[in-house]
């Protein structure tokens, strides 16, 4: 027995056991939790004296046609109305969970209710702007609900021309909505593949200007301690291109473990590795600025050949496979280069003619296992990953595929000049290149 201290004794053991059942009653039979502390309750339904500075969630979605990189790109725009709330209220954004994605089209593998870790490096996302999965939203408040929906859309007469005036207002809904109450007289929805998540409020918002319109909305017309926003893709940038947008850029860090994929194959099949690159890469991209020109890239061409949709979508700014090749063939010459990696959706006829005329071509090509644990979107991810390590990179006009690649590589510190390209179709008059946005720390 471990030594008595000075002028304590020891209790009786029977005074002991009473004691201890005084401090700890039998359980009682399981009750539901008040009211007031039930989900898709507000802390202001507390009575005053138990009021804390609450937490507040904002949630959102995009329209279910939009793919994975402009969904990235709304992203920066929600995040930056989190910011104008941050200055008034305690406000968290819930990270929209990944599914049922146009693009992501792999046979036999459940692509739903995707969590942000999967794709990006949450720590880093925090380093920015709070943030939590939606897994994480769903313990912290206390049930599958959310209590005010707002699904934003366009005005019913229009833009006029002349002066453009950003403006918000609370509108009946222009189409019909994607929502249905049940007998409980809650909505349901999408909601990410989450059947049992409910709305209990929604009403629709016309709106035209930048994200942070929102912010009075959410600050004053509604005490809800979740909103979601619908559509939120409706919303435009705050600063496109500033420091503001810049810093959330950087803070979507891709997750480690497909960034180890993508350099162990840099550095199998393309002789890259981030020394001989000299492209360094900060864990904290807090910590990381890189001077424009500084970076060389590995021994190979980088290429984003969009084809599906944008064949008949964009038929005079994309080329065909034949006049694509012809180009990537100077390009190699032009710079010396023996390899070219090709990032691609498409369909299998075409790579296989594409591998007939580019036998040098080199694809990040998964197995079945991979393709499971990585997801389409982790693909996507590792493409990205390796085009933004090349050389010299060339895209596909108007692509958002290609637009990240863009990004990614500024924040590298490439060259402007191996970097802001792009495909032209055979037929196109005027090949205008990408417009380089020069990253602002």
């Amino acid at each position: 027995m471990a030594a008595q201290g000075r002028g304590c004794r020891l209790l009786p053991p029977l005074l002991l056991l009473g004691l201890a059942a005084l401090a700890f009653p039998p359980p009682a039979a399981a009750q539901p939790p008040p009211a007031a502390l039930r989900a898709g309750h507000a802390a202001s339904s507390l009575p005053a004296a138990a009021a804390a500075p609450r937490t507040r969630y904002l949630l959102y979605d995009v329209n279910p046609p939009e793919g994975f990189n402009l969904r990235r790109d709304v992203y920066i725009r929600v995040a930056s109305l989190l910011k104008t709330l941050l200055k008034s209220e305690n406000w968290v954004l819930v990270l929209p969970p990944w599914g049922r994605l146009y693009h992501w089209q792999s046979p036999n593998i459940l692509q739903v209710r995707i969590p942000w870790s999967e794709f990006f490096d949450l720590p880093s996302l925090n380093r920015n702007i709070p943030v939590i999965e939606y897994e994480q939203f769903l313990a912290e408040s206390g049930g599958p609900f959310i209590e005010q929906i707002y699904v934003l859309q366009g005005y019913a007469e229009g833009w006029k021309e002349g002066t453009w005036e950003e403006k918000i207002d609370e509108r009946p809904c222009i189409e019909q909505l994607m929502y249905s109450k049940d007998k409980h007289e809650y909505y349901r929805g999408w909601f990410w593949g989450y059947e049992e998540t409910r709305g209990l409020n929604v009403s629709c918002l016309s709106v035209q200007g930048s994200a942070s319109i929102v912010a009075p909305i959410l600050l004053k017309n509604t005490s809800a301690q979740s909103v979601m926003l619908d559509r939120a893709e409706n919303l435009l940038h705050d600063h496109y291109g500033g420091k503001d947008y810049w810093n959330t850029r950087r803070s979507m860090v891709f997750a480690k473990h497909l960034r180890v994929v993508g350099d162990e194959f840099r550095n199998k099949y393309l002789q890259s590795t981030d020394e001989a690159d000299r492209t360094y890469y900060k864990e904290d991209w807090t910590q990381m600025k890189v001077k424009m020109g500084t970076a060389l890239g590995g021994p190979y061409l980088g290429v984003h050949l969009r084809r599906k949709d944008f064949i008949w979508g964009h038929r005079e700014d994309v080329p065909s496979l034949q006049g694509a090749v012809k180009k990537i063939r100077s390009l190699l010459e032009m710079h010396k280069l023996e390899k070219v990696f090709v990032a691609t959706d498409a369909v299998e006829e075409e790579i296989e003619l594409l591998k007939k005329l580019l036998p040098e071509m080199v694809r990040f090509e998964p197995s079945w296992e991979e393709l499971e644990l990585y997801k389409d979107g982790g693909l996507a991810v590792i493409d990205q990953w390796i085009c933004a390590h090349a050389r010299y990179f060339i895209g596909t006009s108007v692509s958002t595929f290609s637009f990240r690649i863009h990004e990614e590589r500024e924040i590298l510190g490439f060259d402007p000049k191996t970097t802001y390209n792009r495909f032209c179709g055979e037929k196109e008059k005027n090949c205008e290149q990408p417009t380089h946005w020069k990253i602002v720390y």
